[in-house]
């Protein structure tokens, strides 16, 4: 029977409508992560006060859409809190008291505010089927969706108030439009790829990496078709100018009433360490200009993300704690933390490009010929070269969600390679066309069987999931912590699991961006890692996996604090984990 388009684009909806399900049943008792605690006030701040104080190292646009929900709840925001009237970027302490304390309705912000969140997903994977239904035709598109729908990494990430799936989606359909105009250079098509563009700079700031991407791109493209070069350059030009364009009235809206003499003394104080001072002094000028203030937050912003990319941020790795990066970092959380089945079907695709390249017999002819032919994987894989270098060298190492923006492209490329040997299985001698076709077809059933188990198997801890290759979610902590695993998820459940045991006390060493005190109430002690081990004596300890680790760990070269703080609890086994995430001992 024929498979009509009608019934592919009907798939690619019962797909996208599980990922959504999916989501929203999974994050019924996931407590606020970590960076949720910031953004879903400064959201809110940016829309409902129109100021732009809290969390400018971050756009606005996805904290924006976070916070449309939240206009219709009638919630209280307390504009004399001193963390609000005094600090500098107090967004830790304005989250705390807006979501926690302010008698508002805290399991309902937090729900609804993830629901736009989870429409981005909708959104990505409308592109990613639509650009590789465009390549491949719709079976395959179909393929690249089936592994973006029911990614593991998507789903735990799409869910939450963050920057991470809203930046994977602005970067691929960014360059979806990029190179749809290299290809058809249309006015219609220079205005849609500009403000894609401008849209992908709201969403977050390391998708100004688009900047020397599209450059090099555009480079390839006028030597591949010998095109004049200062006419595209100059097209360049404004296709940036257009998305700088689109910047502008977000930015302004949110400044509104940002008072101007405190956006410059934020932005001094913000930048005080900043190393390139020209750069910082002229931000500080524009900061209280009327028309130049709404960019002089964005570049504000855009330089406190170097700043802390440079910086680093304390984490764990195979038994290290560091506040540097490690260089294999990315690779090895890369390979554990996506299925194997995935990584399995990668390599499979490697193999066959790998044996195909030695029958290219005209270099010179042929391969201009395959670049204009496949420019668009080509745009692809210069992308992952580009993200990847980047992020391997950077100096932040504290969750796989760095590179999701890689993964879409991966899915697209690897149901291209598919593609391509099915159609060379379909031109084999007839003694040899059906059972290699009969055998492609099982081995791919096999792992995108696979592939679809591994994924639910792990539900509702999709933050948690690990491959087969090292044992599951249950050893993920012995590799890596932070947003990989622990980003205070599990609070919630963990006061759910106290209650039914009846715990009436307990300790808990909290990572993440929830209120202890607020889920547990009279049951929570505070406790650190730096306390006595014969308090703990006679009672329930709760410590998350990240500051676990951290206190049982090994410090890496140049890391001068304590690691070795919980290696007393060794000699204790956990009597329950909660999501993964939480270990839970009793001190006899």
């Amino acid at each position: 029977m024929k498979i009509t388009k009608k019934i592919y684009n009907l798939m690619a909806i019962i797909l996208l409508l599980f990922m959504v399900t999916i989501s929203i049943l999974s994050i019924k008792n996931d407590s606020l992560t970590m960076d949720e605690l910031a953004h879903i006030p400064a959201g809110y701040s940016y829309m409902h006060e129109k100021d732009y104080r809290l969390n400018p190292e971050h756009p606005p646009l996805l904290k924006d859409l976070a916070a449309i929900p939240l206009l219709f709840m009638n919630l209280k925001f307390d504009k004399e809190f001193d963390a609000w009237k005094d600090d500098i970027n107090g967004q830790w302490r304005v989250g705390w008291k807006f979501i926690f304390d302010s008698g508002n309705n805290t399991e309902k912000m937090i729900f609804w505010s993830r629901i736009p969140m989870i429409l981005i997903l909708l959104v990505l994977g409308f592109y990613i089927f639509h650009w590789a239904k465009e390549l491949l035709g719709n079976k395959f598109a179909l393929l690249a969706l089936f592994l973006f729908s029911f990614s593991p990494t998507f789903i735990a990430h799409g869910r939450y108030v963050t920057t991470d799936v809203g930046a994977a989606a602005a970067f691929f359909i960014a360059t979806y439009y990029f190179v749809k105009w290299l290809k058809n250079s249309t006015k219609k098509n220079l205005i849609f790829a500009g403000i894609a563009f401008g849209l992908a700079q709201l969403a977050k700031f390391s998708l100004f990496l688009l900047v020397p991407y599209f450059g090099l791109l555009l480079l390839i493209w006028m030597i591949i078709f010998r095109k004049k070069f200062l006419k595209y350059i100059l097209f360049f030009i404004l296709l940036l100018a257009i998305g700088y364009l689109v910047i502008f009235p977000l930015y302004q809206y949110h400044v509104l009433n940002y008072p101007a003499e405190r956006q410059v003394r934020d932005t001094e104080f913000i930048l005080t360490s900043c190393s390139v001072r020209p750069l910082a002094n002229l931000i500080t000028w524009m900061a209280d200009k009327p028309i130049l203030r709404s960019y002089a937050h964005y570049f504000l912003g855009l330089s406190m993300v170097f700043q802390r990319t440079a910086g680093g941020n304390t984490t764990f790795f195979l038994g290290e704690v560091s506040a540097v990066s490690w260089k294999r970092y990315f690779p090895i959380v890369y390979i554990i933390k996506t299925p194997l089945s995935l990584n399995i079907l990668a390599l499979i695709a490697l193999l066959f490009l790998a044996w195909q390249v030695p029958k290219i017999k005209n270099w010179k002819f042929e391969i201009r010929n395959w670049l204009k032919k496949y420019f668009a994987e080509i745009s692809m894989l210069i992308f992952l070269a580009i993200y990847w270098g980047v992020s391997i060298k950077g100096n932040l190492n504290i969750g796989i969600r760095h590179i999701l923006p890689t993964f879409p492209f991966i899915y697209i490329l690897i149901s291209g390679q598919i593609k391509r040997i099915f159609d060379y299985l379909k031109k084999a001698k007839p003694r040899h066309k059906v059972a290699g076709l009969s055998l492609a077809k099982i081995v791919l059933s096999i792992l995108l069987i696979w592939y679809a188990f591994s994924s639910l198997s792990i539900f509702p801890y999709y933050l948690t999931y690990f491959n087969e290759l090292i044992g599951g979610a249950k050893n993920g902590h012995l590799y890596v912590a932070d947003s990989n695993l622990d980003w205070g998820q599990d609070l919630k459940r963990l006061a759910k699991w106290a209650d039914q045991q009846g715990i009436e006390k307990i300790k808990v060493d909290y990572f993440g961006g929830s209120d202890v005190n607020y889920y547990l109430g009279n049951k929570y002690e505070e406790w650190h890692g730096d306390y006595k081990p014969e308090d703990a004596k006679g009672n329930y300890l709760a410590i998350s996996a990240s500051f676990l680790q951290q206190g049982q760990a090994v410090p890496a070269k140049g890391f001068n604090q304590s690691t070795d703080y919980y290696l007393w609890l060794t000699q204790y086994k956990p009597i329950t984990v909660i999501g993964n995430s939480i270990f839970v001992y009793y001190i006899d």
